[in-house]
Parts: structure tokens; sequence; C-alpha cells
């Protein structure tokens, strides 16, 4: 296992990827242990399958991730990341600032309409 510093991992990120792909690597603040960083395609191959839509998922969830690159992060097709996301109650439609709006315009047209 390589273990590195927050200072030299910010000096030379690359290096502590490289490494990944071996082994974890395993930060260090101060001296103590902080944090591990696993390699997706490496030594946690088999593992690969589960923990790409758990963390595209939750990457999505935190609005960090649009639902397509989610999708191509979790390694799903769209339609069943969709699935994957209902199946952990994530909305994939949300109400915004608009939405209230939006609907009392709807009723109004619809109102004139009919």
């Amino acid at each position: 296992m390589y273990a590195t510093n927050v200072r030299n991992l910010k000096k030379n990120p690359s290096e502590a990827l490289r490494q990944a792909e071996h082994a974890p690597v395993l930060v260090l603040k101060g001296n103590e242990p902080n944090a591990v960083i696993l390699h997706l395609e490496g030594a946690f191959a088999d593992s690969e399958a589960q923990l790409r839509p758990a963390l595209a998922a939750s990457l999505y969830q935190d609005h960090v991730l649009s639902l397509g690159a989610a999708a191509k992060v979790s390694g799903l097709p769209l339609s069943e990341f969709i699935d994957h996301l209902a199946s952990l109650d994530i909305d994939i439609v949300t109400a915004d600032d608009y939405s209230g709006q939006e609907e009392k315009m709807l009723e109004s047209w619809l109102k004139h309409s009919l």
C-alpha cells in the first residue's frame, strides 16, 4: 500500500492515482490516516459493478452530475439508471422556483381554453 500526505497529494495527485491502480492509497493528515483512494477499475474490479451505480446516484442526487453524465458514470444504460434511481427513491424531476408560477399559468390557460 502506498501512503502520501495531503501536501504531497496536492503537489502531485497523478502519482497517487497511478499508485491506486495497483493498490489502495492511504492519505495521511499529519501522521493520522485520513482517507483512502481506490481505483475503480483496478483491484476492486469485482466491486465496480456495485460501486459505480451507487457513486453515480449519489453524485446525481447532490446535483454534481446531470442525469446523462451520472448514467455514464454508473455504466448502466440510461433507462436502467433511471430505474436504479427510482429504486432508491431519488426523484428524476424536481420542482424549482418556477414550478408554482408555471402551474398557475397552466391553470389559467386551461380555464380560458375550455
